[in-house]
């Protein structure tokens, strides 16, 4: 039976899936993938199952911020993932992460979905095994990775950027800013704090793999083919870990 929105069924998911925010950066990734399958394109989720080196991989859009995330997780869980990788962006409260990879080792629990499936202090963090093999993978291809803190929060123009009715409505968001940087916060994100929390309710081995394209209130940003570099790295990386994962669970069974 197919799910509600996304239109997936067991048989047709791999037990990896890799989640993107953006249904085209989906399209972007399947030119990387052996024989994609479409599972459908339906709102904002987009979705192929094919293989990477051999290993079934899923990749697929979620949209953006956590109540969509949430569909996502729920109906990939529901069609039989395993493994599930966010790859995406993040905005950056540190200067010098433009360009290079944040793989958070915890997330600040600051949307509001996750806080239906559990109460706020339950952790929201990744698989320890992933995160370490995604540090290996970023470093093979060349890139810098940082470890650190993010934070997830639910409104872009009320918490992340000034708009002009932010500015019309005389709302500061310089203090949300300050307060993060104080206390070591690295990035700030809209999805990444749900997934994590919804990946340890239904262990399901989750990570989250992002790529800094914006510093906060984006005051510099990756453009052209600099993005487009950094666009496709991050497909890249968050393919080559899923294969090399794998093998590494293979060993570890000794298949």
């Amino acid at each position: 039976m197919k799910t509600l929105y996304m239109g997936v069924e067991k048989g047709s998911v791999a037990p990896y899936v890799l989640f993107s925010g953006d249904p085209f950066r989906v399209e972007r990734i399947k030119e990387y993938l052996d024989n994609p399958v479409s599972l459908g394109f339906r709102r904002e989720f987009n979705s192929y199952t094919g293989t990477y080196k051999g290993v079934p991989i899923t990749v697929s859009s979620t949209g953006m911020g956590a109540p969509t995330a949430a569909i996502a997780m729920e109906e990939m869980y529901e069609a039989g993932m395993k493994v599930a990788v966010r790859m995406g962006t993040v905005m950056a409260l540190r200067d010098e992460l433009l360009g290079k990879f944040l793989i958070p080792i915890g997330a600040i629990r600051r949307e509001k979905t996750s806080e239906t499936y559990v109460e706020q202090g339950y952790p929201a963090v990744p698989d320890f095994s992933l995160v370490e093999i995604y540090n290996e993978t970023v470093k093979d291809f060349g890139s810098e990775y940082q470890n650190g803190i993010t934070c997830t929060m639910d409104g872009f123009y009320s918490q992340m950027h000034d708009s002009g009715f932010s500015r019309e409505f005389g709302r500061d968001l310089s203090p949300i800013f300050d307060e993060l940087k104080r206390i070591k916060v690295s990035g700030i994100d809209m999805e990444s704090s749900c997934l994590l929390t919804l990946g340890q309710l239904m262990g399901v081995k989750t990570c989250i793999l992002t790529m800094t394209t914006v510093l906060e209130n984006l005051k510099k940003v990756l453009l052209g083919e600099e993005r487009e570099k950094a666009e496709d790295l991050l497909c890249k990386v968050a393919l080559e870990g899923i294969y090399r994962y794998q093998r590494k669970e293979d060993n570890n069974h000794g298949i």
